[in-house]
C-alpha cells in the first residue's frame, strides 16, 4: 500500500517517528544538556580507548605504533593458556571472587534487615555510623592497617591470640590465610555502605502489609521473612548481576599491597599478573590480551546471569 506521494507507508511512519524524536529533543534540550557531560565522559574515557585493544592481537612495538606493529592474531592468548601460571591465576582469581560473593553479598542484606528492625533512633544512627565509616578508609591505609594488625609479633590480632594461650599466626606470610584476610577485611570495610541501597528499598515497603501480617498473628521474624525480604528481592537480583559482572575483576590495589613472595602462591591473580607482565616486563601486547580475555569472561558472565535472572525472577538490567 502506498500514498499518493509514492512513498511507502512504513517509510512515512519512520519519518514521523524521527520528527517526533527531534521535536522532543528541541522541547527538552535542557535535560539533554545535562546528559551531555556523562556521554562525553564515556565516549572519551571508555569507548575511544577501545581503539588500543587491537594491540592484544599485534606484536606491539612503541616505535612502530599500533598500526605499524605486525599482526599476530591469537598468539598471545595461546601463550597465556599454555603458560605455567594460567591455572594458578584462574584458580586464585575465581577462588577469591567466589569467596567474596558467598560471604560478602549476604552480609549487607542481613545488616540492613537488622537495622530496619531497630526502634532506638540514637543507637541505630550509631550503628550505621560505625559500619559506614570503614568505607571511607583508602585502600592504602586499609592495607597498612591489615599488615599492622596481622603482624605475628606486635599485631593486635596475634596479641589477643597469645592472651588466650594460642600461638601467633602468620596471616600474611601463610598462603592458606591470604584469601580469608583479603575477603573478611573487605566485608568489614564495605558492609555498612552496601546496606544503604537495601535500607532505601526497605523504606518503600507498604506499612499496611506489616499491619495485615500482625493481624494474622505473624511474629517479627515472620514479617521480616515474608514481607521485608521479598520486597528487596528485585534489588538483590540487580546487585547480584552487577557483582557477577565483575566476578573476574579482583581489586588490584589491595591484592598488590598485601602481596609478598611468601603468599604469592595464593595471592597472584590475573590483575597482578597483567601488571607484572605489562608495566614491569614491558610485554604490552601480552598483558593486553590477558586483560581482554578477563573482560570477555566478565561480559559473558554478566549476560548469562542477567538472562537467568530475567527468566526466573523477571528482574534484569535490560
Amino acid at each position: 500500500m502506498t500514498f499518493k506521494t509514492g512513498v511507502a507507508a512504513p517509510e512515512l511512519s519512520k519519518q514521523a517517528e524521527r520528527r517526533r524524536g527531534w521535536k522532543s529533543i528541541r522541547k527538552n534540550w535542557e535535560l539533554y544538556l545535562f546528559v551531555l557531560p556523562t556521554m562525553a565522559y564515556f565516549i572519551i574515557f571508555h569507548y575511544f580507548p577501545m581503539y588500543g585493544v587491537q594491540i592484544a592481537f599485534r606484536d606491539y612495538t612503541p616505535s612502530l605504533g599500533i598500526w605499524g606493529s605486525p599482526w599476530v592474531g591469537l598468539e598471545h592468548l595461546k601463550r597465556f593458556f599454555d603458560s605455567y601460571y594460567f591455572w594458578t591465576l584462574i584458580k586464585n582469581t575465581i577462588g577469591i571472587s567466589l569467596y567474596e560473593l558467598v560471604v560478602g553479598f549476604p552480609v549487607p542484606i542481613l545488616l540492613a534487615l537488622a537495622l530496619n528492625e531497630l526502634r532506638d533512633g540514637a543507637f541505630k544512627k550509631w550503628v550505621q555510623t560505625v559500619t559506614y565509616a570503614p568505607h571511607f578508609i583508602s585502600v592504602v591505609v586499609m592495607a597498612g592497617m591489615i599488615i599492622a594488625f596481622a603482624s605475628p609479633g606486635t599485631g593486635l590480632i596475634n596479641l589477643a591470640i597469645k592472651a588466650f594461650g594460642g600461638e601467633p599466626v602468620p596471616f600474611l606470610t601463610e598462603p592458606g590465610w591470604f584469601k580469608s584476610v583479603f575477603v573478611l577485611s573487605g566485608v568489614w570495610q564495605s558492609m555498612g555502605w552496601g546496606t544503604i541501597i537495601y535500607l532505601a528499598a526497605l523504606a518503600g515497603v507498604d506499612p499496611q502489609q506489616h499491619e495485615a501480617a500482625m493481624i494474622d498473628g505473624a511474629t517479627r521474624l515472620q514479617r521480616v521473612w515474608h514481607v521485608n525480604l521479598p520486597s528487596i528481592v528485585p534489588t538483590m537480583v540487580i546487585l547480584l548481576i552487577l557483582n557477577v559482572g565483575n566476578f573476574m575483576s579482583v581489586g588490584f590495589e589491595k591484592v598488590f599491597l598485601l602481596q609478598n613472595p611468601l603468599n604469592l602462591e595464593s595471592s597472584d591473580v590475573i590483575s597482578t599478573y597483567v601488571y607484572r607482565s605489562g608495566l614491569v616486563q614491558g610485554q604490552f601486547s601480552f598483558s593486553a590480551a590477558i586483560g581482554l580475555f578477563n573482560s570477555v569472561i566478565n561480559f559473558i558472565l554478566l549476560l548469562t546471569v542477567n538472562r537467568i535472572a530475567k527468566r526466573l525472577n523477571e528482574t534484569s538490567l535490560w
